[in-house]
């Protein structure tokens, strides 16, 4: 009796871990082709301010995530991305500055939320820039673009 509820407990245990998605991380060469050929959402998670600074990957959304001072609100953040997507299983892509939002933003819709389909740009909007691809950029009357 008592293998056999080792082994319930175990395979218990076991079947969480193989049913969680996992967040994948993207090249930028693996954002584009995710864009193009599967029609993903790209949302941008940073601040309003870092919009301003460095621009946007095309055909990206911006949906801030944390504000300035960290705080969040996962469930009107939910609710809008529901908004944004065109089918339950669209992959979205997460961009943030460097990787590391994203990534968190990213590993709570996968393992808490048990959200498929979702990736997140490696690193962040930086390397994307700094390899020369393209940005939409948004410039106030304050700003010189």
């Amino acid at each position: 009796m008592k293998i056999k509820l080792t082994f319930f407990l175990l395979l218990t245990l076991f079947s969480s871990f193989i049913s969680a998605e996992e967040l994948i991380n993207l090249s930028s060469d693996q954002l584009i082709a995710l864009q193009k050929n599967q029609n993903a959402l790209v949302i941008d998670i940073r601040t309003e301010k870092e919009w301003a600074t460095t621009g946007t990957i095309p055909n990206s959304h911006k949906l801030q995530f944390f504000s300035a001072n960290g705080k969040y609100d996962t469930e009107k953040w939910l609710s809008d991305l529901e908004n944004l997507k065109s089918s339950a299983e669209q992959p979205i892509i997460l961009v943030c500055r460097s990787g590391s939002r994203s990534g968190m933003v990213g590993n709570m819709l996968s393992k808490q939320k048990n959200m498929k389909n979702i990736f997140h740009l490696s690193n962040g909007i930086m390397p994307w820039i700094k390899a020369g691809n393209e940005v939409n950029k948004e410039c106030s009357p304050q700003q010189s673009c």
